[in-house]
Order: structure tokens, then sequence, then C-alpha cells
């Protein structure tokens, strides 16, 4: 057992399998109390079952530990409550909630129907938001917390994931609202976009060169819990842990600017100035979307491009 958490409360959803099970196992390692959430859902987010959380504070326990079961529906204002209520009423504090349960559900946009689009929406933006909501109001009453979602690279766009790509880009969104609003209140709020090899990346339609295991992302998110952290300022970011690598994305804002001098703005003068004036940045995605199809005419998986580079 280390002492990286030590008193710390812990709430932890999606903990049953993959990312969140390591970070649960390895946030209890480092000493924090820890709620175990996981509605026990397939991986489309069918045929709940209580037992895999249940199966994970077995194992905290039997490692010495401290954790408590809590099997509710996160898309839900009341499930993402009772995980706070949890730990409130067990240990009476939470020190940090981390959000990592999500389901898919792959389908091109023009043929999405709403039940596959809703609920994982639900299950990922609303998911976080029900769950930082509840954690936030306790955090301003104590004045520390941290509040921690998973998003993922998809948030940059996807050929058949509008859906997943719209709610992790969303979480994005929210974990930034998050930082700037309870910043005052001594609360942060940062964003984690893992590559490592779960159930959920199984399906990714590339073959990727920079991938790493649950653990390489649960030790970075303990890390974020940690009072070291939190000493040195890092709020409203977002990180990519994939393996060896660590990264760190860009915050939004404009790139280029160009203003309109002698009158107003027209759709032919925007059409003379646009190409070459503002102009365009590029989606290096597009440039794959060829790749991928053929690939999957063939029935193979393209790689992601070679490695980046070690810092030195």
């Amino acid at each position: 057992m280390g002492n990286f958490l030590a008193g710390k409360v812990v709430a932890v959803t999606g903990a049953g399998r993959g990312i969140g099970r390591a970070v649960a196992l390895a946030a209890a390692a480092q000493g924090a109390k820890v709620v175990v959430n996981d509605y026990g859902v397939s991986i489309d987010g069918a045929s709940p079952s209580s037992e895999i959380a249940d199966a994970v504070v077995k194992e905290i326990e039997a490692a010495g530990g401290e954790a408590v079961a809590v099997a509710d529906d996160i898309s839900t204002m009341e499930g993402g409550q009772r995980i706070v209520d949890t730990a409130l009423t067990r240990w009476g504090r939470v020190d940090g909630v981390v959000c990592v349960a999500g389901i898919l559900r792959e389908r091109m946009l023009f043929n999405m129907t709403e039940e596959e689009w809703d609920p994982v929406v639900a299950t990922h933006l609303k998911g976080t938001f029900t769950v930082f909501r509840a954690a936030s109001a306790v955090m301003r009453k104590q004045g520390t917390g941290t509040l921690i979602g998973f998003t993922s690279g998809n948030h940059q766009g996807s050929v058949a994931q509008a859906n997943y790509s719209a709610a992790k880009g969303g979480v994005i969104s929210l974990v930034r609202s998050a930082a700037l609003g309870l910043h005052k209140y001594g609360v942060t709020a940062n964003a984690v976009a893992p590559v490592a090899r779960t159930r959920m990346s199984a399906n990714v339609p590339l073959e990727l060169k920079e991938i790493g295991e649950p653990e390489d992302v649960a030790a970075f998110v303990v890390y974020l819990l940690s009072e070291r952290a939190r000493s040195a300022g890092i709020t409203g970011q977002v990180y990519t842990v994939a393996g060896p690598k660590i990264a760190v994305w860009a915050q939004p804002r404009e790139l280029r600017a160009g203003y309109v001098t002698g009158g107003a703005w027209t759709p032919e003068r925007i059409a003379d100035f646009l190409p070459g004036g503002v102009g365009v940045d590029p989606m290096p995605l597009l440039e794959r979307v060829g790749e991928m199809e053929r690939a999957a005419g063939a029935g193979t998986r393209p790689n992601a491009g070679p490695p980046t580079p070690p810092l030195p």
C-alpha cells in the first residue's frame, strides 16, 4: 500500500472493468477509500449486473483497502447523487470523482437512430455531469476537490461514432467549464483521453502504434487526484495517456483572423478573401478516411502512423 492518496475519498464510475477498475484499484493501493460504481452493462449498454462492482470491492478489501459498491445508472440524476451520498454516508467527504463509464453504439450518421444516439450521450456526457454536479456541491463547501472526466481522441470526429465523438467533445467543454467556475472554491477539473487495451479499444478501426494498458492510465489519474497535482495548479487540461506517452492537448484558440474594410462582408467578398486569407485548419483525420475504408474492405486495420518520439 502506498500513501499518494492517503486520507482521500474517491469515487470512480465504470469501475467494474478495464480502465475504471484499474483506477479504483490504484487509488485504493495509494491509500484512498473508494466508491466503486458500475452499472454492470455490456459494451452496448445492455444487461446490467451489480456483481461487477461488488467483485472490485472484494479485490480492494482483500488487499487491505476500504471500498463500497454502488451499482447505479449514472445517466440519471439520482444515480449520480447516490454515488456522492454513499461517500458522504460512509466516510463524511468526497475528495475526487473519476468518470470513466461509457458505452458504444456504432452507426453511420445518416443511419443513426435516436435509440443509438441518446444512451451514448446520456452515459458519457450526462453521466459525467450528474456526478460532477453532485460532487462539486460538496467540494465547494469543503474548499477542495478534484473532478476528472474521461474523453477520447475521437472528440476530433469519427466516421461511424458521431454519438460517441459528440459526447466526448462535450466532456471536454464540461471539464473546462468546471475548471473555470470552481477554481475560486479550490476545486480542479481535468480530462483524460486514454489509449489502452480495453473492450472499447478492440473496435478501433486503426492499428494503434501508441497504446498501453489500463494501469498506465490509472497511474496518471492517481497523480491528478493527488495534492502534488493540485499544488502544481493543474486544471482545465486534457491529457492523452498511451503507454509510455503523456501528451497535453492545446486549448481552443483562434488560428487566424481577417477583417473587412470599406463596407460589410458579402458572399462575393468572402469568396475572394477566405481561401487565401483566413483559410482552413487541415483536418488530419480526413486524410485517413480513404485508408480506413480500403482497409475495411480488405478486412484489415490501417496503422495510426509512427509513434511520437520521446522527450529528450
